[in-house]
């Protein structure tokens, strides 16, 4: 007997967006019905505070309201909600989470980094195929995760502090950025590429937001492999302009502007780390990915 396509819903509670996925997924067949999310800037207002605000609070609620209101429309099978490392850090996050499972009578999942980076993983393989080996580099707005595939199965996976928000706080970068404002953001990323175990050099395969805004900001063709090269030059020309004329030039909103220099300096630097000269842009993530995990947990 045929299986139908069902339509699964995922949404991640990241450090810079909540992010809703609704999909008509199988084992054939995955396309998307919605794909919307919604900046918050959890990991930035963390790494400054240590704690998630009441107003941000109101807004992710009524973000997640508005995100289960559009699964209900769509008739998709329970809405799985989960959350990263910002919520991860947040020292209010127990008392949160309550609030969320009482106001709207929903359950997030706060997940591991490790199964952040499993999640992220299965979504890129579900996007570019399993057969070769990869490096999948996940960034958001409070860490990266880095997991390699050798063709067959997943290795040890690696978590770091190198989210964009968190590299705004630690660099104090305001733009124009200044010189010393750039060498203390290199200074903090080295710092913590130096903790990296030696990792296979396969090819690197970058997943997420931040990785997008840079494909988006430098590929308005589509071209989904980019150099170390592009990255210098993405570095050198945000760091010289104000937020609004970076908005401009690369055709992005005024909080993806802001992050555009920290995700091009540490994209570089973690190619030049790993002895790289390209990566390549996945479209799918840990949104795909939960919805792969749900779609063959049940048979899809």
């Amino acid at each position: 007997m045929r299986r139908m396509a069902r339509i699964l819903a995922a949404a991640d509670i990241g450090s810079n967006t909540a992010h809703l996925l609704v999909a008509l997924a199988s084992k054939k067949r995955f396309r998307r019905i919605v794909n919307d999310s919604e900046w918050l800037s959890l990991g930035e207002v963390v790494s400054r505070t240590g704690t998630i605000p009441a107003d941000l609070a109101d807004e992710l609620i009524t973000t997640l309201a508005e995100f289960m209101v559009t699964t209900r429309k769509l008739d998709s099978e329970p809405l799985y909600v989960f959350a990263t490392e910002a919520m991860r850090r947040a020292d209010n996050h127990e008392e949160l989470l309550k609030q969320i499972r009482l106001e709207l009578n929903l359950n997030v999942d706060l997940i591991s980094p490790e199964q952040e980076a499993r999640l992220g993983l299965l979504g890129v393989l579900h996007d570019i195929g399993r057969e070769e080996p990869i490096l999948m580099a996940e960034t958001g707005g409070g860490s990266v995760q880095l997991i390699a595939w050798d063709g067959k199965n997943q290795l040890p996976s690696h978590s770091l502090r190198l989210g964009t928000g968190v590299l705004l706080v630690e660099s104090a970068i305001s733009y124009p950025a200044s010189p010393p404002a750039v060498e203390k953001l290199e200074e903090y990323i080295a710092a913590q590429l130096k903790a990296l175990p030696k990792l296979p050099p396969y090819r690197m395969v970058a997943s997420g937001g931040v990785a997008r805004g840079i494909w988006r900001a430098l590929h308005p063709d589509g071209d989904r492999t980019i150099q170390v090269r592009e990255l210098e030059y993405l570095q050198w020309d945000t760091q010289r302009l104000n937020i609004s004329q970076i908005g401009a030039r690369y055709r992005v909103k005024p909080h993806r502007a802001e992050t555009l220099l920290p995700a091009a300096v540490l994209y570089r630097m973690m190619l030049q780390h790993l002895g790289l000269n390209s990566m390549d842009i996945s479209m799918y993530g840990v949104r795909e990915g939960a919805v792969v995990e749900m779609m063959e947990k049940n048979g899809g």
